[in-house]
């Protein structure tokens, strides 16, 4: 008898240990790093409001359950086709960067659900970029209007999505696909501009060396002026004597003919 209810004893024990274990791995969700939860009562009015769990393991019962959202920066790329103001079609290959709002992701669970990306922030890429691009030509798009394109896009996105309990922090239009033919176009102009540009370069070297010459040629031309000017037949014959005067004092055998010269400057003969 006694072994029968020291049999029992054991497997009541055994039982309470394996239901406690079954509702132990049932009454939590672990929230990791970078994700806040929410928390859903089966019973108890679905979704409870202002309350949002942080990281950690986050006790419940086992009928209800934490939903858990990513709080950090999230990117996706995304593929679009717009139109440009002309008609063309565009593909724009773009960036953007998002997360929902940590202290209202109870309303964020409530009014659009965890696929928020795909109810809000795609349709809101999608349709922004489409009005934006509208209102640009191809050449723009493709060349100097990119940064614009982007701030325009993520200005509207901002104020679509903040009504939806997520923010946008930032887009990037990583690259601009134009039909093959408004593509040469813009490039054999793009060339065409830079020949210009070249040609426009070289002729402004030239001229700025023409006039170089030009300053250099008056400025030898003042100089001879200048020169010529001062020169009288009275210097030179001062200096005839001056340099017959060093000659007479040198050492070397010469001989002074004083006068004989034209303008009555000395002659020097036999001079070593």
């Amino acid at each position: 008898m006694s072994t029968n209810r020291s049999g029992m004893r054991r497997w009541h024990v055994v039982t309470v240990i394996l239901l406690a274990s079954f509702l132990g791995a049932g009454c939590g969700t672990s929230v990791p790093a970078g994700y806040h939860g929410v928390k859903y009562l089966q019973f108890g009015g679905g979704t409870e409001m202002g309350r949002i769990y942080t990281e950690g393991f986050q006790w419940h019962f086992p009928w209800n359950r934490v939903d858990v959202y990513k709080t950090q920066w999230d990117n996706r790329e995304e593929h679009l086709q717009v139109l440009s103001s002309d008609g063309a079609a565009i593909a724009l290959d773009v960036s953007i960067w998002y997360r929902p709002k940590t202290d209202v992701l109870d309303s964020l669970q409530i009014k659009v659900g965890r696929d928020y990306y795909n109810v809000v922030v795609a349709p809101a890429l999608r349709g922004e970029a489409r009005r934006v691009v509208g209102k640009y030509k191809p050449e723009g798009i493709y060349s100097t209007k990119r940064e614009e394109i982007a701030l325009d896009i993520l200005t509207g996105i901002q104020n679509l999505t903040a009504r939806k309990f997520i923010e946008v922090d930032n887009i990037i239009v990583r690259d601009v696909t134009l039909p093959q033919k408004i593509s040469d176009a813009i490039n054999a102009k793009l060339e065409a501009d830079q020949r210009q540009q070249q040609m426009e370069f070289v002729l402004l070297q030239e001229t700025q060396e023409a006039e170089r010459k030009r300053i250099e040629a008056r400025g030898i031309a003042d100089f001879q002026k200048i020169v010529s000017s001062g020169i009288t037949q009275d210097l030179l014959r001062w200096k005839g004597i001056e340099a017959t005067q060093k000659l007479a004092e040198s050492p070397n055998a010469k001989v002074i003919v004083i006068g004989a010269g034209s303008d009555g400057l000395p002659l020097i003969l036999g001079g070593q």
